[in-house]
Order: structure tokens, then sequence, then C-alpha cells
């Protein structure tokens, strides 16, 4: 089991950046183990990947923040991180972050699921 807590949302105006963090409540060495991904919600829409990092550090994005957000991890705070850089209106939406420990290649179905934290992005 597996407990995850997102914090750093906030308002920003576009072209601004931020800083997701979540972090996760299970042992260091569990943690090392999982995959991780970050996933978000816009209002009336279903949720959408945005990026994922496995064991070894691998990484994937979806097409419209490539280039724009970075995801990383600390295996040693068991915190996993969303750099989010020239952020536009269209990013405003709940973040989530999700863990796994299948680790399905090609897959984005987590069993592990935070609460969300709110980002928007003003004009």
């Amino acid at each position: 089991q597996v407990q995850l807590v997102e914090t750093g949302g906030g308002s920003v105006q576009a072209g601004g950046s931020l800083t997701l963090s979540c972090e996760a409540s299970t042992s260091k060495f569990a943690y090392s183990a999982y995959c991780m991904a970050w996933f978000r919600q816009i209002i009336g829409k279903e949720r959408e990947p945005v990026a994922a990092i496995g064991r070894y550090g691998s990484t994937k994005y979806g097409n419209s923040v490539k280039d724009r957000f970075t995801i990383s991890r600390d295996n040693a705070k068991n915190s996993l991180y969303l750099q989010m850089n020239n952020l536009v209106p269209e990013d405003t939406a709940v973040y989530y972050c999700a863990a796994d420990f299948r680790c399905v290649e090609d897959s984005w179905d987590y069993t592990y699921w935070g609460q969300g934290t709110q980002v928007t992005v003003s004009e």
C-alpha cells in the first residue's frame, strides 16, 4: 500500500513556471521499485497522462507537455517531481501523482493515486 501526497500547486501567469512534488509513504526500498507518473484532469474532461518515470529513470511524456515539463524522482526522499515551464492556460487542471509496482511497458495503468493539487494558469 502506498499513500501519495501532492504539493506545489497554485496560480501562475502564462509563461511562468511551477514545480509539483509528490511524497510517497512507503519504505525507501519499496519506493524505488515503483513506477511513478503525473496525470491531470481538466474540468469536464477525462484524466490524461502527463509524464511517467520508471524504476531506473526512463521517462515518457504526453504530447501536449513534451519539451515544457520535466519529471524526476528522488528515491532517497521518496519523492516525485514535475517541473513545469512555459505554462499556458490550457495547462489549468488538477494534477495527480500515481504509482504502480507492475511497471507495465507502454501502459498508463496505475494502481495508487494521490488526492490531486490544483494548477491554474491565467492569461
